[in-house]
C-alpha cells in the first residue's frame, strides 16, 4: 500500500519469517469495497508481530530500555500521524454479541504469499466471534475466569475481586477481574492470548483445553485488555496484552494481531524498563496500538494499573460489553451496587405470601439472573483462605446440603473399565419449604466446579419429585468446554438414569413426611400420618426439619442390580423387596460397619498426626522466640562492649 510517497510494513499474527526483514507493502494491493454498505478504510499499522511466534530468547539477549516520560516513539505511517484521540470513533460493528458476526477482510497479508514461506495455520478474526458462541450465557464466561484465578491457589492466590471498571475513554461499564495469583511471564501471556496452549495438565486444576480466556472474554466483551506481573523467572516482569475484536474489524484484518508490550525489574534503579523481544520500533508499534485502541491514551496511565496488583497477579479488564437483543448492555451493573445481574433475567411476581417470597428468594431461582446467588454454589469446597470478593463484598458460600431434609447418602457405582471401585456417593433430601417451594435436580460437580444447577432428571405432569434436590461430583464424566453441561456420553446416560430412579424411589419412601398420601404405606400407617398432621396443625411446609436415624449410605448398587428397589413393610418400615439381597442384608450391613470402622481409625490417625504437627510447630514458634531473645541480649551486649571500647580509645588519646 501506498499513500502520499511513503511505505506502512505490517505482520501478521501468524509470520513464520521472524528473523527476516519485513517485506514492504507497496506492491501488495489492498481488496476495497465502496459499493459494500459496510465499507471498511483500514488503518495503516507498523509491525504488529504476533506474540507466540517470536521463539524465546535467552535472558541476556534482550535489551532493557529505559521507560521514558515523553510520548512514545512515533509509528511510521502512511499518512502523517496525529496525537491519538482521548475518544474513539463509534464501533461499526453490532454491539449484540449475536449479530456481530459479520466481519469483512479489508486487506491482505502482506507475507501470505511470499516465496519461500512456510505453511502455517492461519486464524480469521472471525474465529474469536465464532468460538466464542460456545457460551450461551454471560455468567458462564465469567464462570471461567473465576475458575482461572482458583486454579492460581496453587500459584499462593488469597482472592479473586470482580468488580465495575468505567472505561476513562468514554465513561461506559466495563468489567474487571483480579486476582493475586502467580501471574504470567512474557511468554505465559503470549500462550494465554494464543489457542490450545494450557500448563494445567494435573487433576488439580478446573481448566485443561486452553481456551477458556478467550471464549470467555469474547463472549461478554468486544475487546479484553490483560495486565500481568510475574516473578517466576529470573527477574520480576510485567506484561501487557490487548485483544480486540473492535481493532481488528476497525483495521479489517485478515488475520488474529494481539499487540503485546513487556517490562522487567532493573535491580539497578528498582525501576521497570521496556524489555525488547526484538527492537524499539516494534514496541513502540504495539505500544501506540495499545493507547489508541485501549480504555488509556498513554503508556503512564497503562502502566498505572499495576499500582494495586502488588508483588504479582493478573487484571482482565473487559471493554465494549455486548448488548442483549432488546439493545441494552447484557451485564446490568446499577440495580444492585453488590452484586452483578443478568439485565431482565430477574423476574419476580408480586406476593404477600411468605412461601412465594421465600420461592422466588432461593438460591435455585437467584443463579439464573444474580452472579452473587452462582458464584455462592459455583464451587463444592471454596479453598481455605480463598475469597470471591463481588464489588466489594465477600461471596459467602451456600451449602445446599444444609438446605435439605430427611437427608439420605446414596451410593452409586458407575461401571467403568478399569476403574470398578469408583464409588459416588449423592446427598438427597426435600428441600426446605417443600412442596411450596417447587424446586428439583441434582447439582452435578466436576472437579470441585459446578456444571449442571439443579439438574431436572425426573420430568412429569403430577409432581412426583417435586422438592427432591441431590448434590453429587461425578469426576469420572467429562463436561463440556463451556462446562455447563456433560458429554453426551453412554456413562452420562447412566447416570442420568440412575438419578432419575434414585429420586423416584426417594419420593416413594418419605414424600408422606410433607403431607402427601403414600399409598405405598400400609393404611394404618397412613392413617396415623394424617391424624399426626391434624393434631400438630402443620401444613406439608412447617413439617419438622428431621434427619433420618442414619446419615450414612442407605442405598448400594452396582449396574446388575441397578433395579432393586426399597418399599414398606407391613409395619410401615422400609425394607428391600427383592428377596436376594433381603438374604444379604446382614452381609451387607457388615461390610458398611467395617467401612465405617476403617475411617474411623485413618481419621483417628491423622487427628493424631495433626497434634504431633501441631505441637512441634508451639515448640518451634518457642525455641524461635528464645533464639531471638538471646540474639536481642547478646546485641546488646555487643553494644555495650563496642561503647566501652570507644571510651577506652577516647581514654588513650587523652593520654
Amino acid at each position: 500500500m501506498r499513500s502520499g510517497g511513503a511505505s506502512a510494513e505490517v505482520i501478521d499474527l501468524s509470520s513464520d519469517d521472524d528473523e527476516e526483514p519485513v517485506p514492504s507493502t507497496s506492491s501488495v494491493a489492498i481488496a476495497i469495497f465502496p459499493s459494500s454498505p459496510r465499507d471498511i478504510k483500514p488503518y495503516e499499522l507498523a509491525d504488529v508481530k504476533p506474540p507466540l511466534l517470536y521463539p524465546p530468547q535467552p535472558p541476556g539477549c534482550r535489551a532493557l530500555v529505559p521507560v521514558k516520560s515523553e510520548d512514545p516513539v512515533p509509528v511510521p505511517l502512511a499518512f502523517e500521524a496525529s496525537e491519538p484521540p482521548r475518544v474513539l470513533p463509534p464501533p461499526r460493528l453490532c454491539r449484540q454479541f449475536w449479530k456481530s458476526g459479520e466481519y469483512i477482510v479489508a486487506r491482505r497479508n502482506p507475507d501470505a504469499d511470499a516465496p519461500g514461506g512456510r505453511n502455517r495455520l492461519r486464524i480469521n478474526p472471525k474465529f474469536l466471534h465464532s468460538n466464542a458462541t460456545s457460551h450461551k450465557w454471560a455468567f458462564g464466561a465469567i464462570a471461567e475466569l473465576l475458575d482461572n484465578a482458583i486454579d492460581e491457589v496453587n500459584n499462593g492466590a488469597t482472592f479473586v475481586r470482580v468488580n465495575k471498571f468505567t472505561n476513562p475513554r468514554d465513561g461506559n461499564p466495563s468489567l474487571l477481574i483480579q486476582d493475586d495469583g502467580g501471574g504470567m511471564d512474557p511468554e505465559a501471556l503470549r500462550c494465554c492470548m494464543s489457542f490450545g496452549f494450557s500448563e494445567k495438565q494435573s487433576d488439580a486444576f478446573i481448566g485443561q483445553y486452553g481456551n477458556g480466556f478467550k471464549t470467555s472474554t469474547m463472549r461478554l466483551g468486544a475487546d479484553v485488555i490483560v495486565f500481568t506481573q510475574s516473578k517466576k523467572n529470573w527477574a520480576p516482569t510485567r506484561s501487557i496484552g490487548l485483544l480486540s475484536y473492535t481493532f481488528l474489524m476497525e483495521t479489517g484484518c485478515d488475520d488474529v494481531l494481539v499487540p503485546t508490550v513487556d517490562y522487567q525489574l532493573d535491580l539497578a534503579t528498582a525501576s521497570y524498563t521496556q524489555l525488547l523481544r526484538h527492537n524499539q520500533k516494534l514496541f513502540s508499534s504495539n505500544l501506540a496500538i495499545l493507547s489508541k485502541w485501549s480504555p488509556f491514551a498513554s503508556e503512564a496511565e497503562l502502566l498505572k494499573q499495576f499500582d494495586d496488583m502488588g508483588e504479582h497477579g493478573t487484571k482482565i479488564i473487559v471493554y465494549n460489553l455486548w448488548f442483549n437483543d432488546d439493545g441494552d448492555m447484557e451485564l446490568d451493573f446499577n440495580s444492585d451496587t453488590k452484586d452483578i445481574l443478568i439485565t431482565g433475567g430477574e423476574k419476580k411476581v408480586k406476593s404477600n405470601k411468605p412461601e412465594k417470597i421465600a420461592m422466588q428468594n432461593y438460591v435455585a431461582n437467584r443463579l439464573r439472573y444474580s452472579l452473587r446467588a452462582y458464584a455462592s454454589i459455583l464451587y463444592l469446597r471454596v479453598p481455605d483462605n480463598f475469597r470471591i470478593i463481588l464489588r466489594g463484598r465477600d461471596v459467602e458460600p451456600h451449602n445446599v446440603v444444609n438446605d435439605l431434609m430427611y437427608r439420605e447418602c446414596v451410593l452409586y457405582k458407575p461401571q467403568i473399565a478399569g476403574l470398578t471401585e469408583l464409588s459416588i456417593i449423592t446427598t438427597i433430601g426435600f428441600v426446605k419449604g417443600a412442596p411450596d417451594t417447587d424446586v428439583q435436580g441434582f447439582n452435578v460437580y466436576h472437579k470441585n466446579r459446578l456444571i449442571t444447577p439443579f439438574w431436572k432428571v425426573a420430568s412429569n405432569s403430577y409432581g412426583k419429585g417435586r422438592g427432591v434436590v441431590g448434590i453429587l461430583e461425578a469426576g469420572f464424566i467429562k463436561p463440556t468446554h463451556d462446562k455447563q453441561d456433560f458429554e453426551k456420553s453412554v456413562l452420562y446416560q447412566r447416570l442420568e438414569n440412575r438419578l432419575k430412579e434414585m429420586t423416584y424411589e426417594y419420593w416413594g419412601l418419605h414424600c408422606h413426611r410433607l403431607g402427601y398420601d403414600n399409598k405405598a404405606l400400609p393404611k394404618a400407617s397412613r392413617a396415623q400420618y394424617r391424624a399426626k398432621q391434624i393434631d400438630a396443625g402443620s401444613s406439608p411446609a412447617s413439617a419438622s426439619h428431621q434427619l433420618l436415624d442414619a446419615d450414612i449410605p442407605t442405598s448400594s448398587r452396582t449396574q446388575s442390580n441397578i433395579g432393586l428397589k426399597r418399599n414398606f413393610d407391613a409395619l410401615g418400615a422400609i425394607t428391600e423387596i427383592n428377596k436376594h439381597q433381603t438374604k444379604h442384608r446382614d452381609v451387607i450391613q457388615r461390610k458398611r460397619f467395617s467401612e465405617h470402622k476403617t475411617l474411623t481409625l485413618e481419621n483417628d490417625r491423622l487427628r493424631d498426626e495433626c497434634l504431633q504437627y501441631e505441637e512441634s510447630a508451639k515448640q518451634l514458634t518457642v525455641k524461635e522466640q528464645k533464639l531471638r531473645h538471646q540474639i536481642a541480649v547478646e546485641r546488646k551486649k555487643y553494644e555495650e562492649l563496642l561503647e566501652e571500647l570507644k571510651s577506652l580509645d577516647v581514654k588513650l588519646e587523652i593520654q
